[in-house]
């Protein structure tokens, strides 16, 4: 009796022991799970300094998990950049607007506030507009278009020297090429490209090293091809294998006091327009999704697809089955629905077709994510690409993408780009099929790891066009450096 007496009470001693432990455990989530809770409350409210503030707290725990630890850490830095993107005050937003529509009253702004025409947040009690939200409204809202119109009758015709390239009149050459000849890709051309980027001096202490990535061109067979690199400076460097789906080239060097740290690289390429003739009658339901999965799929954090994104894209598509006319549908939407504005930094948005959504304007990357999100919701696989466009003698930073069709295969689209005012439906659908001549391709994916690794946190965490920056002390953000981007045309 004794002896299961001893046993009962060594199991209760044991038993209290893993209660004790399972409570300090239960008490130590329901606290993470709070301190969580009230970052997310802070930062919905704007509140960055307490947010910051609890983030400090929750990062001194031990038990903190290296998924937690880096999202955490990067969500103090999200609020630096954030800061940097809303800079403007009422006064000043309200001054740049007057000159455009001296009329502007407190009701306007406000109703452009709900409409989403007018972008600002609220940070520590202050309302900060984003940077560019005076000149934006004249982008967004139609009423304001007119007056922005009326005002710049000629702001789309380039400042630069020399005879604006006629897109529509290129792209109707490469339709009728690609036609007459049965050619996929057409009309090359052949380019010069030299980017370059500068750390301005004494950004980092003198003899640390600078470890800088540049974009470089993808080979892509028959469509960018016969990639000839010329020289970088510094000559050493590390190329990235041409499977990278954000391809860079790589460099290092020395920060010397009193000057800025250059580096850069030179090469031509051969650039391909694109042109595929699509017949809907002949699109089919995907025969075999191997090898398709991934480009139907979520891809946090930004392409999820959310119960709001599941409704438009249903309301959009409604009953029509045909892969192709469902991204007509969804294609002519983005296109009239979602106006091209400049953006702030794509790091700094959380998830970028659900900005689209609530904000009803995107630069060519918000655009373009949105798009893709609403087509793998539909069952259509589309993916990312991007890089420079060029329109002699203008150039840009630029987003665009690949959509798949059964029997036709992968094609171009640029919703950015949209549906081209003419009557011939090749032409007016060209950007779902087709690409112009004028494309460097950097990137066939977004937030891929670069060559050699970056060890710190990216400035652009999506793309890669302008290039990154760090050091053994850490990033350096894009205030930090600048970049240029030349390029010319061969014979």
């Amino acid at each position: 009796m004794f002896r299961i007496k001893l046993e009962l009470k060594r199991s209760l001693v044991v038993f209290s022991m893993g209660v004790i432990a399972m409570c300090s455990s239960q008490n130590m989530i329901e606290d993470s799970m709070n301190i969580k809770d009230e970052i997310d409350q802070a930062i919905q409210n704007g509140e960055f300094t307490t947010a910051n503030q609890l983030i400090s707290q929750y990062l001194d725990e031990e038990t903190l998990s290296d998924q937690d630890r880096y999202f955490y850490t990067f969500e103090k830095e999200r609020f630096k950049r954030i800061h940097a993107d809303f800079t403007q005050t009422d006064e000043e937003v309200l001054e740049y607007i007057k000159k455009y529509y001296p009329e502007v009253t407190a009701a306007d702004i406000e109703r452009w506030e709900v409409e989403k025409s007018l972008e600002f947040k609220m940070i520590d009690g202050q309302k900060r507009y984003f940077a560019r939200a005076g000149r934006n409204l004249f982008r967004i809202n139609a009423e304001m278009k007119k007056v922005w119109a009326t005002q710049h009758p000629d702001n789309e015709i380039t400042s630069g020297s020399g005879a604006k390239l006629n897109l529509d009149m290129h792209n109707a050459q490469v339709i009728k090429t690609a036609n007459n000849s049965q050619e996929l890709f057409v009309e090359p051309r052949r380019l010069y490209i030299k980017q370059s980027v500068e750390v301005l001096a004494d950004e980092i202490p003198a003899g640390e090293v600078v470890r800088c990535w540049i974009p470089y061109p993808r080979y892509i067979q028959d469509r960018q091809q016969n990639i000839d690199l010329i020289q970088t400076l510094p000559a050493e460097h590390q190329l990235a294998p041409p499977e990278a789906l954000q391809r860079t080239i790589y460099m290092e060097k020395p920060a010397m006091a009193g000057e800025p740290t250059l580096f850069s690289v030179q090469y031509e390429l051969t650039s391909h327009g694109v042109f595929q003739a699509i017949d809907a009658n002949l699109v089919t339901p995907l025969n075999n999704k191997e090898g398709l999965n991934k480009y139907l799929q979520e891809e946090a954090p930004h392409i999820l697809f959310t119960e709001d994104l599941k409704a438009l894209a249903g309301e959009i598509v409604g009953d029509e089955q045909n892969p192709y006319l469902k991204a007509q549908l969804l294609f002519a939407w983005v296109d009239n629905n979602t106006p091209w504005a400049s953006a702030r930094e794509y790091s700094s948005i959380p998830c970028i077709p659900e900005y689209a959504f609530q904000n009803h304007h995107g630069d060519c990357g918000i655009q373009t994510l949105f798009f893709i999100t609403l087509c793998r919701i539909s069952g259509i696989p589309a993916r990312w690409q991007s890089g420079w466009e060029l329109q002699p003698p203008d150039d840009s930073m630029h987003d665009w993408g690949m959509i798949y069709f059964e029997p036709y295969g992968w094609v171009p689209m640029d919703v950015t780009y949209g549906l081209r005012k003419s009557s011939d439906p090749q032409l007016h659908w060209f950007y779902l099929s087709g690409m112009d001549s004028y494309r460097i391709i950097f990137n066939d994916a977004i937030s891929q790891p670069f060559t050699p690794p970056k060890q710190h946190f990216r400035s652009e965490t999506v793309d890669s066009q302008r290039g990154e920056v760090e050091w053994s002390g850490g990033n350096l953000y894009f205030d930090k450096w600048s970049w240029d981007f030349e390029w010319k045309i061969l014979e």
